[in-house]
Order: C-alpha cells, then structure tokens, then sequence
C-alpha cells in the first residue's frame, strides 16, 4: 500500500463518520404518567384546579429529566375519594413524532399479528 492510498483510505474513513454522525437520528421522548390527588379536602373547582396543577407540576420536576413541550390530560378517573390522572408528556422531537403518527391516521383494528398469521 502506497502512502497515497493509506491517506485516501483515512480520509474515506473520516468522510464515512461525519456522514454517519450527521445521519444519527435525534432523540424523541414522549411518555404517559399516571398521577392521582385526593380529593377529600377538595371543596371547589378553584381548589381543585390547584390542586391538579400542584400535581402536574410534581410530576415535572420529580418523574422526568427531559424539557417538555406538551403536557395533555389524557384522562382523568375518579376511584373514591382518589382522582387517577393519565398524563401524556413529550419534548419537541416527540411532539414532531406525535404529529406523524396522527398524520398516518388510525392503525388498523386487525392488523393480522402474530395470531391471524396463517404461517
């Protein structure tokens, strides 16, 4: 091997990791998190509201290490004198994920699987 061709192999080789580090798909984080606050106390919407605020906000600061860019109420349950709230949280790559999941529409009901698989 010729010094000119150890170069060219070195610089194919430098070329052929930028290529991939710029290729490197970016991290996108979309979780739910279920939270829950008692309600006994609970006299009226306003307190309510501060009260489900207060839990939101502690699931932000203690459950993830991420910046969110969306928090949506998913659903909200009462169980007792518990209320049981599913919270859908993503960061701005998860929310561009979010947008072309919906984009593609529904997936289909029977998508076959591994059960309708006649194999």
């Amino acid at each position: 091997m010729t010094p000119l061709n150890g170069v060219k192999n070195l610089i194919a080789a430098i070329a052929g990791l930028a290529v991939t580090a710029l290729a490197a798909p970016s991290m996108a984080y979309v979780i739910e998190v279920t939270t829950s606050i008692d309600l006994t106390d609970v006299a009226d919407k306003a307190q309510l509201r501060r009260v489900l605020e207060a839990a939101v906000d502690d699931v932000l600061r203690n459950a993830i290490t991420f910046s969110p860019t969306v928090v949506q109420v998913q659903n909200a349950r009462v169980v007792g004198d518990r209320m049981y709230i599913l919270l859908l949280i993503a960061d701005a790559d998860g929310e561009k994920a979010l947008e072309a999941i919906a984009a593609e529409g529904p997936a289909p009901r029977d998508s076959g699987g591994a059960e309708g698989s006649s194999d």
